[in-house]
């Protein structure tokens, strides 16, 4: 039986991928696989879902089944020995959402992030004191989950640096729709705070920041904010859409093409990053 997984990883969706396609090279349905191998097929969806981290003897006995090279096993071995969440989201894993730890898991193994926002400043370029404000305004929690809730959120910005890791930062670029920015979250005085933090990141190199000015009209991003992942070579891409209903996660290859083209439009009808940095300089003046 598969070992449960936690959040997913870019790796396991990796394999997840792999093996849906050395099942399909092979020809077989997953009632084949069961009838074959003895691997029961729900456990079989699962791990082709990435919602599983099959055991090393589950593994062999697929690629056994699908007649898969002996390097190629290796490379599939070495992957699944990488599929582990960061380890620092652990200890706050009892006050965030599934979800929510299933994103941060992505966001931290991507090399790009393409982040629209319409009401808040992105998480990744939030001061701890503007994070607390809209964790405390949106949801009535105690004061010790409030804390470890703005924690995880500063945690996640360690993305843009990685000096932990030792890998090239996260590029993201941002756009953001002028109500973000005009909308007083905490108080002035921490409003003023976060457009300053603004322009500061914006000066880096991985990091690219727009605004969509109210003149610009009616637009494909009012339906609301959303995020794609890129990981290169690693792994697909995908898409997280967050709501009060629920986090969703989108992979097909449609779904990222339709919210690439509305990434694109939405920086295209933006005001250029020079132009974003005197809009939100203009409004750090008293």
């Amino acid at each position: 039986m598969p070992r449960p997984a936690g959040p997913p990883t870019v790796r396991l969706r990796r394999l997840a991928a792999e093996l849906k396609g050395l099942r399909a090279e092979a020809q077989l349905t997953r009632e084949q696989v069961q009838e074959q191998s003895g691997v029961n097929q729900g456990t079989l969806w699962r791990i082709e879902k990435g919602q599983a981290k099959p055991h090393p003897g589950t593994l062999e006995t697929l690629f056994d089944l699908y007649d898969v090279p002996e390097a190629r096993r290796a490379e599939l071995l070495e992957m699944i020995r990488g599929a582990r969440q960061p380890g620092w989201l652990r200890q706050f894993k009892d006050v965030i959402p599934q979800d929510y730890a299933t994103y941060i898991n992505f966001e931290s193994e991507a090399k790009l992030l393409h982040n629209y926002e319409s009401s808040y400043i992105p998480g990744l370029l939030q001061t701890e004191e503007y994070a607390r404000a809209t964790v405390a305004d949106f949801l009535p929690l105690e004061p010790d989950v409030i804390e470890r809730n703005v924690q995880t959120r500063m945690e996640r910005q360690a993305a843009l640096t990685r000096k932990r890791e030792g890998r090239a930062p996260l590029e993201l670029w941002a756009v953001i729709d002028e109500a973000a920015l005009r909308r007083e979250v905490g108080s002035r005085a921490v409003m003023q705070a976060q457009l300053r933090r603004l322009l500061e990141m914006s000066e880096r190199p991985n990091i690219t920041v727009q605004v969509i000015p109210f003149d610009r009209g009616a637009h494909p991003g009012m339906t609301g904010a959303f995020a794609r992942l890129a990981f290169g070579s690693v792994a697909p891409d995908l898409v997280y859409v967050e709501s009060l209903a629920g986090d969703i996660f989108l992979e097909a290859e449609a779904e990222i093409d339709r919210y690439g083209l509305v990434f694109d439009h939405l920086r295209a009808i933006a005001l250029s990053p020079r132009d974003s940095t005197a809009m939100i300089a203009g409004l750090t003046r008293p």
